[in-house]
This record gives C-alpha cells, structure tokens and sequence, in this order.
C-alpha cells in the first residue's frame, strides 16, 4: 500500500470548503486533495460505501445450508453465508463480546460460527446460540446480542449487500432491467473464473477509469478493436443502429435493447443506480475475445450473435459487460486510502464444461490482458494526482459525461 502523508490541517470543515470549491468548477477533474484525504476516506465509507447497494457474490458460491464466503471491504469483513432454511444472509464478522473476527477461511461450510477468542457460537442467520458461562452474568440476553447483519437482495441469483438498515429498496430498481439481463439467465449461470487486481490507488481512481472509454483508444488496442463505445457515437452509429435493429430477431429475446439509465444522482434511492445500453461490436466480431470469435455456449435465452454487448451498471461500485456467450462483472471496492480490489468474475452459461465448452485462457483473455493494462494506467494516474503540483483540467463533455455525474453525485453524498 502506498503510504499518503497525513495532512495535519485536515479537518471536517477543510473537506466541506473543498466540495463548495470543486463544485464551482463543474466539467474539470477533482481536486487531489480528494485522493489524499484521511478524512475525506472515512467520510466515503460512512456516507457512501456502506450506504450503497454492493455486489458481494452468486448464489452458485454458497448453494447448500452452511456454506460461506467472506466479502472485504475498508477495514471490515462480512460473512454471506446460507442458512438451512435456503435464506442468505450477510453477517458482520465481528464477534459481539469483545469484537474478535468470528471466522477466517475465505469460503467454506460449517454449522455455527464460532469465535476463535472466547467461544461464543452463533448460528448461521447471526442469532447467537451460545455465550459460555455467561448465565452468571445478571440480564443477559443472548437475542439481542447476534452478530450484526447487512441488507441482502438477491436478484438473478446475483447477491448485493448495503450496510445502511434504512436504505432504499434494490429490488424495484432492478426490475427495470429485467428483460435485458434476464436474457443471460445469470441465476443459473456458472462462475467460469474470478480474479482479483489489488491496486495500489485511490478507489475513485479506479472507477472513474471504468466510467469513461476517452483512455480506451489509447490504452486498449485489443479492447479498440473489438467495441464501438472507444469512438465517438456519430462515427459508429450506423453499426450500432444496425444491431440493435437485428437484435431481438438474433438473439430471440424481446427487450434485449431495451435501454435504461437511472444513475448517481438520478437514481431511484442512494446507492441503487441502475443502467443498461447495448453497443456494438466492429464486424465481423461476435463476442470479447482475443479475435473477436466466440469462447463460450450461448448464455441463457440468448440464440445467436447480434454483434452486440450488454453494457450494466448496479449500485455505484458494480458493472457487467455481457457478451453472448459469456458475462464479465466488475467490482471495485476500497480497501484503504491507497489500496483498491478491482474483481473481475466470468460467467458462463451454467451446463458449460471447462475444457470441453470452453478454454478459460481464451474466455478470460480480453479482459485479463485489459485489467492488466487498467493497473499500469491508473498506478501512474494515481502518482500523478498525488502530486503536489496536479492541477485538475477540464473533462470530455461526451466520453466523460458519466464520470461528470458521478463528481456531482460523491460531492453531494460527503455534504
């Protein structure tokens, strides 16, 4: 992890003046003090992080009773585990005696959770079941001492947790996309591979990267191949009109188009942005692979090669790319001032065989070798902008428009 000078004079009111100052300067890059800000780190997991629906796994990871993963983020862990009842359940991993971690294995299945310090055991929905010898201690009442839970909703078999008990509702936001991303039948799909990029940056550097395609021409020559989003739309928008016209009738899904945008600021709760667009893949290419060729079976409902990708975002911190044959989720979560995990998993339609369907090298390729290059960029942005003599410049009113709204949405969100 890269180490940051604290910034003595830093303070609650330094932060508030510096988020009037930046939005007086709407279409320009953030300040670095931004990037380089204790306080302003600890105000993003309050007030944004931990207020925001964020994807922490499939169901495919945790199919029987007892089975678990724990999921990082910042300095805290939860355990998304399912109980015999078929419920899932997110679970602070924090023990509510004297706040030892309760479990450590990164996946697994057990019966109880139990803490390693003192003992205590809880069952797999966080109630507690045991507190040795705690009977002697008068009023102690085991049912309000579980361990604590975030929200869950599951939704196309896809887990998002939000550790705001009062958030807004996930579930109605969603269903705008249903048609589009039911056509992948993601509930029933397999986890080809999952892989993740520890970046020593800022995690606002990693998605702003994510949130603008002006760096892809220059930065991803096999990504440029491949996808129409590097280019302006007025030179592509003949190809991409084309597919979508062919779409439906290729694909044999209705509503596969169907486009959507309710993100940052304009989403229906805090937290719970939700997009989707399909853009077009340069002919005669049919999916993202190394040469454009299909890597995988047909996902779910989909019947053919529109020369198209479904382009998804849900929740501030997650998006997918979905090829025919194939889906790639991203995932960026903050780790510490300098220190992000850029997770990448690969689904495939869930009958696939390794090595009979498909070669995980060629299915993971494109956005291995694209991850990769992400890293070398955004570590040399990251040094950049911690500069002391970074002077932030003015953004590309079209290939950086989202990243626009996403300032406007975490300025408002630190206030």
């Amino acid at each position: 992890m890269k180490t940051i000078a604290t910034d003595v004079d830093d303070s609650v009111q330094k932060m508030m003046r510096m988020v009037e100052l930046q939005k007086a300067k709407p279409g320009y890059a953030i300040d670095p003090y931004f990037y380089r800000s204790h306080v302003v780190y600890q105000k993003e997991l309050s007030e944004l992080i931990f207020r925001s629906w964020i994807y922490a796994g499939h169901v495919s990871e945790i199919p029987n009773a007892g089975d678990y993963l724990l999921f990082e983020i910042g300095e805290d862990s939860f355990i998304i585990t399912r109980d015999a009842e078929g419920e899932v359940h997110a679970l602070m991993n924090i023990c509510r005696h004297r706040g030892a971690r309760v479990c450590e294995n990164a996946t697994g299945n057990c019966k109880t959770f139990v803490c390693p310090y003192h003992g205590w055991v809880y069952n797999l929905d966080g109630s507690l079941r045991a507190a040795r010898e705690m009977d002697v201690l008068a009023g102690f009442d085991d049912a309000v001492l579980g361990l604590k839970r975030a929200r869950v909703e599951v939704f196309m078999g896809m887990i998002y947790i939000n550790c705001d008990l009062g958030a807004a509702d996930f579930r109605a936001p969603l269903e705008n996309i249903r048609q589009p991303l039911g056509a992948y039948d993601l509930e029933h799909a397999k986890i080809a591979h999952k892989e993740t990029f520890r970046v020593e940056a800022n995690w606002k550097l990693c998605l702003e990267n994510y949130l603008e395609c002006y760096h892809c021409a220059t930065s991803h020559r096999a990504y440029a191949r491949l996808h129409t989003f590097k280019d302006p739309y007025e030179k592509v928008s003949h190809i991409v009109e084309a597919m979508l016209a062919r779409a439906e009738e290729i694909t044999g899904v209705e509503g596969v188009v169907t486009p959507h945008r309710k993100i940052f600021a304009d989403a229906e709760g805090f937290g719970c942005c939700v997009s989707h667009d399909r853009y077009g893949l340069y002919e005669p290419h049919q999916t993202g692979s190394e040469d454009g060729n299909a890597v995988a079976p047909l996902m779910g409902h989909m019947r053919g090669y529109d020369g198209g990708a479904g382009d998804f975002q849900m929740g501030p911190v997650t998006s997918m790319l979905n090829y025919p044959d194939h889906c790639v989720l991203y995932r960026f979560i903050p780790l510490g001032l300098t220190s992000t995990d850029m997770q990448i998993v690969w689904f495939v339609n869930g009958d696939a065989v390794e090595g009979v369907d498909y070669d995980k090298e060629k299915l993971t390729w494109l956005w291995r070798h694209t991850t990769a290059e992400d890293e070398y960029i955004i570590s040399r942005n990251s040094a950049g902008v911690n500069s002391q003599f970074f002077e932030p410049g003015p953004l590309h009113p079209g290939f950086e428009s989202t990243l626009m709204s996403f300032y406007d949405w975490y300025l408002e969100a630190l206030t």
